[in-house]
Parts: structure tokens; sequence; C-alpha cells
């Protein structure tokens, strides 16, 4: 027998702009109504976060750069892929979603500033890997660049409360690192292992 065909029901459809019901410094409650078919008028609701960029650096002798960062939303230190901000605050990222621009110019450039920043390094090569995309109720892109080749500066460049030292991890010790939790952003975690995924053979 042949299988049952699937009968998918309309798409939602905006019925109006949306609505910012809330903006703290960095996330904001946004409502937007939404014409379910049939006549049918629900309010869909979501928070939204100005996305983030990371970094993954990779060294002449294969290793990769991970950041140790005292994060106060664990209150404890964390191994991270360096990143950052794309925009300063939400109104300049709302501005940009108006333009309807390509986020990933944006994105490159704030990847490049970090790189210099948090990394202490100037990318000579450097390309887009993977977005990560939150869940519908939480919407937080992060936008992951690999870079390739590179200058080491003098120095980082650490803006004020950052307590942030860089060290080179082996492709293995990183995917370990990935497993085991000591890379507690999960979703870069998971991108990481991705990236490595992609290498003939770990070292």
């Amino acid at each position: 027998a042949k299988p049952k065909a699937v009968e998918f029901k309309p798409l939602p459809k905006p019925t109006q702009p949306e609505k910012i019901v809330y903006q703290g410094l960095i996330v904001e409650v946004v409502q937007q109504n939404m014409n379910e078919g049939n006549g049918k008028i629900k309010t869909y609701e979501f928070a939204r976060r100005s996305p983030g960029i990371r970094l993954i650096i990779i060294g002449s002798d294969k290793r990769i750069l991970l950041s140790k960062e005292y994060r106060s939303e664990i209150k404890s230190w964390d191994f991270r892929l360096p990143g950052g901000k794309i925009f300063d605050s939400l109104q300049k990222f709302n501005s940009f979603l108006a333009t309807g621009q390509n986020i990933l110019v944006p994105a490159l450039t704030a990847a490049k500033k970090e790189a210099e920043e948090e990394a202490g390094i100037r990318t000579e090569d450097i390309k887009h890997f993977a977005t990560s995309t939150c869940g519908a109720t939480m919407r937080w892109d992060l936008f992951y660049f690999v870079v390739a080749k590179f200058t080491a500066l003098d120095e980082q460049s650490l803006g004020e409360g950052e307590n942030i030292e860089t060290n080179w991890f082996t492709f293995s010790q990183a995917r370990e690192m990935c497993l085991s939790g000591q890379i507690s952003e999960d979703r870069s975690a998971a991108v990481l292992l991705r990236y490595l995924h992609t290498q003939a053979v770990l070292k």
C-alpha cells in the first residue's frame, strides 16, 4: 500500500509588523499577530538577543586556540571559542534588521575585531563556517568563523572587566574538552565537534 499523503496546514503569516513589548540591555520580548488560516489570529511571542560570533582559530601546527574566561552566569571559569557581539546594542541590531542587508557582512567585521581584541591576532584568512540558530522562542544566532591564517599581535586588547587568557590545544584535546563539558557552551561544543569531523585525522 502506498503511504498516505501528508496534508500540511497553511503556514502562519504575519498580519502586522512585530511589536517590541519589553526591551532590556541585551534581550527584548517581541510579539507578532499571525494568521494561522481559517481566519484564526494568534499572538506569537519570542525573546530576541543581538547575535554574536565565535572563532575557530587554527595554528600552523594544527592546534586550536581556546580562551579561558571567567563567566558570571556560571560563576566559574570556562573554556570557550573566542568571540563576542556583532552589535553593541539592541537598537543598532534592530536598525540593521530594518535594512534587510546580509548579516554576514557585519558579522565578519565583528569577527576580525574580536580576533584582535580577545585572541590577540590579526586575521589573514577567515571564512564563515556555520551559523547556530537558537530555538523558536529565543532567537540568538551565533556565527562561527574559521581562521586558518593570521599574524600574532603583541598582546590582547581586553575590555574593562574581561578576564581572558588563551592557550593552544591539539584537535584531540579540543574534542575531549567538548565531550567532557569543559567547554560548557553546548552550541560551540557542537559546532567545534562538527569542524573537527571535517578534518581527516585528529592530531
